[in-house]
């Protein structure tokens, strides 16, 4: 078969390299799919969505957990010609009339838990398919697959989608109003799977995990297309708490993860550490990781450990770092990365001095996902690499960064006046983040172009910048919006996470664990006050945060505060905590204002 035009085409071609080999399958593998019977999954689905009427240019919505089952349905409507796409778990049903109505789906494949919700969103669906039930009025799979004519041409069929079809809808996060559908083709994501593994290794039976919600576009990149493409097998984790045992089961060769995701691994390995019951062991993993952490420094400093240095992290590595790499999960990585939002640069030396180096991506869903890596021995740390082969890139005037070329959105469904802010004559997208480039290429992302901020003395600043900077220092803090828009100082809001605030206050033995009870802790307090203060040692002066308060509460995905893909939503943090902020700059320090544990140091510049 000649090179892949369509994720039908790919699909149909890596199908028949082993079919007996796993392509899905659960955490353990209690449940998984062949390449044989994934293949004829697929041609079952895409008989039954035609019989119900669904063709070339139609959609279909799904909505639900990582399972198995998600990717012959998934991939079956493809097989149609519809565009199929995936909705978050978490949206109301006043979400979904948006996006159902933007999208114009007459099909939802989902879990019974979605059923009412899907039909509280008011949008006339025709079918609803339940994969896991049998409400009322809805259909399973079984019945799905019945509905097949016996004059369908399934090879037809597939065939028949063409590059320019769109392939899928991605609905971006909406930190401003409601969230635009990008519209991706197949000529887009073919690009976009062969230039990234002409710079990232991808062979058939790599393996990775799905984690993130297929309505992701990481996910959806670098699972489910990268397998269509390349045929990796996938173990799909429906609960990210269930990640470490996943790791642990499948030893993925590829995996990527969110800057939160790598944090939380870095704060585990440490609180493990802290906590080794063995004395012996313990000194030789604080010994091992002391080890690690100078190869670490030397990598952020951009020079090369001397011998005698070398030579021990050898050493640690042979005796401690490999094991603990394995414990891990991750010792049989041929690449790891890092996406979706800037990642402290201590936590990228972190894992390169564990043996684990990542590399860190840039990309958006108008650029159908990733837009610039580079192979990990060539990452440089801060940087997220360069563009692939193919694409053009540019700095406006006003440092925004503008790219051309096949990973560019066809356009925001049924917004032609966003679609032409976004993309000029010339076929430039301005992907709305200030970029810098260097002699050899490589990109340094300074921040969101509309998130920049500008204090009282004229003085611009990147938030982002200064939040990562804060957020490495200390495992506690869960998010943190900065504040300095035409402000004499930077102040922040501090939100803890919810994830370690039950393990720290166990260990801390107290008894109430609520983002209430633990904002208003003295040692709490005094922890986070101690993590400012070693953030700003890295910030210039006029970034350091001179004051913050915890917020007394957790902030939750899709909730007012971060939208479903962990980005900020800063105006309605700006609305919404007005009076806390304002207390920020109040000129006496009120109760639940803090400063940082001790002198800031002289920073950074």
């Amino acid at each position: 078969m000649d090179q892949p035009r369509t994720s039908c085409a790919a699909f149909q071609r890596v199908a028949g390299i082993d079919p007996d080999a796993v392509a899905v399958r659960s955490i353990g593998g209690a449940q998984s799919l062949t390449w044989r019977q994934y293949a004829d999954q697929v041609r079952a689905v895409a008989g039954g969505l035609a019989g119900l009427g669904v063709g070339r240019g139609d959609t279909v919505a799904l909505m639900m957990a990582n399972r198995v089952e998600f990717y012959p349905l998934e991939v079956g409507a493809q097989h149609t010609g519809a565009t199929s796409f995936s909705v978050y778990n978490t949206l109301s049903a006043e979400q979904l009339n948006y996006v159902f109505t933007n999208a114009g789906n007459r099909v939802v494949i989902c879990e019974e838990q979605y059923v009412e919700r899907v039909r509280a969103s008011g949008v006339p669906i025709d079918t609803i398919v339940c994969v896991d039930g049998a409400p009322e009025g809805t259909i399973g799979v079984p019945e799905l697959t019945a509905s097949v004519r016996a004059d369908f041409d399934f090879d037809a069929t597939w065939r028949a989608v063409g590059p320019e079809d769109i392939v899928t809808l991605c609905y971006t996060s909406g930190t401003t109003g409601n969230p635009k559908g990008v519209e991706i083709t197949h000529a887009s994501l073919t690009f976009e799977c062969e230039a990234y593994e002409s710079v990232m290794s991808i062979e058939f039976g790599d393996r990775i995990t799905s984690y993130l919600p297929t309505a992701h576009m990481a996910d959806r990149v670098t699972a489910l297309y990268l397998q269509q493409y390349f045929g990796t097998q996938i173990t799909v984790v429906p609960d990210r708490t269930l990640l470490p045992a996943a790791l642990a089961d499948v030893h993925p060769t590829i995996w990527g993860a969110v800057p939160r995701v790598w944090e939380k691994l870095k704060a585990a390995v440490e609180f493990s550490v802290a906590n080794e019951p063995d004395e012996t062991r313990k000194a030789a993993l604080t010994w091992a990781l002391g080890v690690a952490a100078r190869k670490s420094d030397a990598q952020l400093a951009g020079v090369p450990l001397d011998e005698t240095q070398a030579a021990e992290w050898v050493k640690a590595d042979e005796l401690v770092l490999s094991k603990l790499r394995a414990k891990l999960g991750l010792d049989q990585l041929k690449w790891a990365l890092s996406g979706a939002a800037p990642i402290p640069p201590e936590t990228l030396g972190f894992f390169f001095g564990l043996g684990i180096p990542i590399s860190e991506v840039w990309g958006m869903s108008e650029l159908t996902c990733v837009a610039s890596v580079s192979p990990p021995r060539q990452a440089r740390l801060g940087t997220v690499g360069k563009l692939l082969p193919g694409l053009e890139g540019r700095v406006a005037d006003d440092g925004e960064f503008l790219v051309r070329g096949p990973l560019v959105m066809r356009e925001y469904r049924q917004e032609p006046e966003k679609t032409a802010d976004a993309l000029d004559g010339d076929g430039w997208l301005h992907t709305g983040d200030i970029i810098t480039v260097d002699d050899e290429g490589y990109l340094r992302v300074v921040d969101r172009k509309k998130e920049l901020i500008i204090n009282a003395d004229g003085k611009n600043m990147s938030p982002a910048n200064i939040e990562n900077t804060i957020k490495a220092a200390t495992p506690l803090i869960g998010a943190l919006a900065v504040i300095g828009d035409n402000r004499a100082y930077t102040t922040a809001l501090i939100v803890l996470d919810a994830e370690s605030a039950g393990p720290y206050a166990a260990q801390r033995g107290l008894t109430d664990a609520s983002a209430a009870a633990l904002a208003t802790d003295k040692t709490v307090i005094e922890d986070i006050a101690r993590g400012v203060a070693a953030g700003n040692t890295k910030l210039s002066r006029v970034e350091q945060v001179k004051r913050f308060t915890i917020v007394p509460s957790f902030w939750e995905p899709g909730g007012d505060e971060i939208t479903l893909t962990m980005k900020l939503r800063r105006k309605p943090i700006a609305e919404k905590y007005a009076d806390a902020i304002e207390a920020l700059y109040s000129p006496t320090l009120p109760v639940n204002v803090h400063e940082p544990a001790a002198a800031s140091g002289p920073g950074v510049g």
